[in-house]
């Protein structure tokens, strides 16, 4: 098992008042290779690219979650329940309209 220490100077998600943060990540000689080999294949350090790899995948797994994706039905049936002239919001859309009305203020 090898033990990998990363820096992360600068690089968090959010902002934070400390940026000596570190993560410890305990992985297989193999894994320490691979990711070496990987980083040396781009130009980069160790930590670099660790950092940058780990930073890129956090946002694309935020991202993703944020995201809803519809098929092409879906997104038609939607948006016709949008455009329909007689939808009128029931008293859950209402509630949620004056919350983000209110967390906006």
């Amino acid at each position: 098992m090898a033990i990998c220490h990363i820096f992360l100077p600068g690089a968090s998600l959010m902002p934070t008042t400390n940026s000596n943060a570190r993560i410890n990540v305990r992985l297989s000689s193999d894994l320490k290779q691979l990711v070496e080999e990987a980083a040396v294949t781009v130009g980069q350090t160790v930590s670099d690219f660790t950092i940058s790899t780990l930073v890129r995948e956090a946002r694309q797994v935020i991202s993703d979650a944020q995201i809803t994706r519809l098929s092409d039905r879906d997104r038609d049936i939607f948006l016709a329940a949008l455009d329909s002239a007689d939808a009128k919001p029931n008293d859950v859309l209402k509630a949620a309209a004056r919350r983000y009305k209110k967390r906006m203020a």
